[in-house]
């Protein structure tokens, strides 16, 4: 007989798709510790079908316009918000169908499970594209604009022209391609959440590299948003050169 140890780890090792059989296997064993394993499993079935049933509804967008599109892409962005660092834009083309598990808004993700999925979008997806709008720049041209002209570098860096964009909210001006707007599109279409996890981790990213040359102010753990602690530091050390003059003028 397995000790209740074997079968805690040969339930961690099986597939989703497997708990059917780790149920019957061990469901007649009366040893409380199985007992506990097998509803495990079945909570674990239960979260599976209502994932899987998450992203086939994120689904409703792309099958919509594979009936008419073979490449659609999903465009989105992170940093309008923040006091300092850029805005930056993502635009993925993933393969027809394809799920990416727990793949969601950005926002509604862990900062691990971010960099998780951003690792699986970069190699699952046919092509990607980030656009980035410094500082300087949205201070000349405003924010709105700015996020528009990062978004069309998004998409011009993509390997090839989509059919299709479904876009976050907004419509991108100068662009000749289809466009979607989808209200709340990053929980509601997974090529618009790849697009968010990979807008959202690349200005992360950036904003760390920030952290090492102005570590005083710590872009490490705020990203350059307005948080408490950041506001104290602008009002007494001044801005640094990456804050956006345009966007703390009532702090200084």
């Amino acid at each position: 007989m397995a000790t209740i140890s074997e079968i805690r780890r040969e339930l961690s090792e099986i597939r989703p798709e497997d708990g059917q059989l780790f149920i019957e296997k061990y469901e007649a064993d009366t040893r409380s510790g199985v007992i506990k394993l097998v509803e495990s499993c079945r909570n674990q079935m239960k979260q599976a079908e209502k994932e899987a049933e998450r992203l086939e509804n994120m689904l409703f967008y792309e099958k919509k316009y594979y009936e008419s599109c073979e490449y659609i892409c999903g465009i989105d962005e992170a940093g309008r918000g923040p006091l300092a660092g850029p805005v930056v834009a993502g635009a993925v083309i993933l393969p027809k169908g394809l799920k990416i598990p727990y793949l969601n808004d950005s926002k509604q993700l862990s900062e691990k499970r971010r960099e998780e999925l951003y690792d699986i979008i970069m190699d699952r997806a046919l092509t990607v594209g980030t656009g980035i709008i410094s500082p300087e720049w949205i201070d000349e041209i405003n924010i709105l604009q700015a996020t528009y002209e990062a978004m069309r570098q998004a998409a011009g860096h993509l390997k090839f022209r989509p059919d299709v964009l479904l876009n976050d909210a907004v419509i991108i001006p100068g662009l000749d391609i289809p466009q979607v707007k989808i209200i709340k599109g990053d929980a509601k279409s997974l090529s618009i959440a790849a697009a968010s996890v990979i807008a959202k981790v690349t200005r992360d990213r950036m904003m760390k590299a920030y952290h090492e040359i102005f570590p005083e102010y710590g872009f490490d753990k705020h990203k350059g948003y307005g948080s408490k602690e950041h506001i104290e530091k602008i009002q007494k050390l001044g801005p640094c050169p990456i804050h956006r003059r345009s966007f703390i003028t009532h702090f200084i």
